[in-house]
């Protein structure tokens, strides 16, 4: 099956096989089959990937976490999470190449923020479902 546009056939037809006239009313595991979500462009799936890489590291994680409660400048970080200074600024330089914080310069500090709260809730929601013993 194709998850992209443009990159090939998918499903029952392209497998040689015809389609039946009620497989609109098809059912998985009980559940009755229903509307497919929209095709992206790889473009977009390449965007969103990149994003979800960005996310990926623990202390990145962390940092959103931190920022999510309140904006945050580097030593706040650092002795909030226990990490190194430098390991921070690197993470922060990741976390703000991929868009997720910005920084703005107050004085001889940097403070940094989440751009918006749509990926601190994919931070949020996947910490959560691992607590829930998933």
């Amino acid at each position: 099956m194709s998850i992209v546009a443009g990159t090939g056939p998918a499903g029952p037809a392209a497998a040689g096989g015809e389609l039946a006239a009620d497989d609109h009313l098809e059912h998985v595991d009980g559940h009755p089959a229903s509307t497919p979500a929209p095709v992206r462009t790889p473009r977009t799936l390449a965007a969103a990937g990149d994003l979800l890489r960005a996310l990926a590291a623990p202390v990145r994680i962390a940092v959103v976490l931190q920022l999510l409660e309140s904006d945050r400048c580097v030593h706040d970080l650092v002795d909030a999470l226990g990490v190194a200074q430098p390991l921070i600024s690197q993470h922060l330089r990741v976390l703000k190449s991929a868009g997720v914080v910005r920084g703005e310069r107050r004085g001889r500090e940097v403070v940094y923020s989440l751009v918006d709260d749509h990926l601190a809730h994919i931070v949020v929601d996947a910490v959560a479902h691992v607590e829930e013993g998933r």
